[in-house]
């Protein structure tokens, strides 16, 4: 068989390479060809990022020479290269496309579905980072790490806060998880380490599944009344856009604190803006924005009962570099007639004819 792995300055081409090195996908897939997303700073990902995010797999062009690798490829390993329907139909013999994210915007998943092949995703591949950088913005915000550095710095000693009467420990909060996926499950196994009381409201999850992680599920008013700290770890769509707003921040306690490291768009901008100016709530921490980058006037950025930081949280070696050997596992389970624990359309794999594509026969 043949694989093409496309890397970028995330996730070099060598590293994501190595997504045909682990088991025994490294004695199937025996010709392997590598190209990069011709970018060259970090800066430049996130300019690819929005165009994808904003206009879809068209959006920016990939690598001058995909077109003509791809076109006898079984396979393709991708981060942030786009991959359009122009592309797809270039390859004959594509059956699977795995990608090193968890949205699939880079991707036209209509083409590829309509083609029968299968895409594959890792939407938790950064889910670690996330829940480590979600504590370290409780902590940072609650008892004053940043202020205290930047007043070091610049100002001097300092010693008056905005929580100065009111700095809490983590030991004995109640902190509301709204959200308890995989991020959020993380996120509530490292707090009980702290001694936390942890209070969970996500309406798919059973009660029972909650209470198995030794959190209180508890209603959404409930949550955002009595938690002291309040994080989000939803998924951003029409129904949950915008899910926190002037209603929402009144309802929690003055002494609270609001940490947001999931999508902008589920909080209103401007309830959060005056739920820190009438301090509603004692703080923030935020590390998404509607607009990214976001500029230095930021109305966010004059509070000083706020932690700000920009799109750090997934952004570890760990969260791209590890993911080659996730996508390989995913792409050995569907190789092997197994329905992979990710994949976008699953509809596609009672079409698959394994005979004609010879993939079963390895094995």
């Amino acid at each position: 068989m043949k694989g093409v792995a496309v890397g970028d300055v995330l996730i070099p081409k060598e590293i994501m390479g190595q997504v045909y090195k682990f088991g025994d996908l490294k004695k199937i897939v025996t010709n392997v060809n590598l190209t990069e997303l011709e970018s060259e700073t970090r800066g430049d990902i996130r300019t690819v990022w929005r165009k994808v995010e904003e206009f879809g797999p068209d959006g920016f062009e990939p690598p001058g020479n995909l077109e003509l690798l791809i076109q006898d490829a079984d396979i393709i390993a991708i981060h942030i290269c786009p991959i359009s329907s122009k592309i797809i139909k270039k390859a004959k013999n594509l059956k699977i496309i795995a990608t090193a994210r968890g949205g699939v915007e880079n991707i036209d998943v209509e083409e590829a579905t309509k083609r029968k092949i299968a895409v594959i995703n890792s939407p938790n591949h950064n889910a670690n980072a996330v829940a480590e950088y979600t504590i370290g913005l409780m902590i940072s915000e609650t008892r004053n790490i940043a202020r205290s550095d930047y007043a070091l710095r610049i100002i001097g000693w300092r010693e008056i806060y905005p929580n100065t009467e009111n700095i809490p420990e983590i030991i004995n909060s109640k902190i509301g998880i709204i959200g308890f996926g995989q991020i959020g499950k993380l996120v509530v196994k490292k707090l009980q380490n702290f001694g936390a009381i942890i209070q969970v409201y996500d309406p798919f999850v059973p009660v029972e599944i909650i209470k198995k992680y030794g959190c209180i599920p508890v209603k959404f008013d409930e949550i955002l009344r009595s938690s002291d700290i309040i994080s989000l770890h939803v998924r951003l769509s029409d129904k949950t856009k915008g899910m926190i707003g002037f209603e929402e921040f009144e309802k929690m306690k003055p002494s609270s604190y609001f940490i947001n490291t999931a999508r902008a768009g589920l909080v209103d901008a401007e309830a959060l803006i005056e739920a820190l100016k009438k301090k509603k709530i004692m703080g923030a921490a935020i590390d998404v924005y509607e607009k990214e980058p976001a500029q230095k006037d930021h109305p966010l950025f004059s509070f000083d009962n706020v932690t700000v930081t920009n799109h750090r949280s997934g952004d570890t070696r760990n969260s791209y570099w590890d993911t080659p050997m996730m996508m390989s596992k995913q792409i050995l389970k569907l190789l092997k007639g197994e329905t992979p624990d990710y994949i976008v359309n699953p509809q596609v794999l009672k079409d698959w004819n394994w005979e004609e594509a010879k993939l079963n026969k390895r094995f």
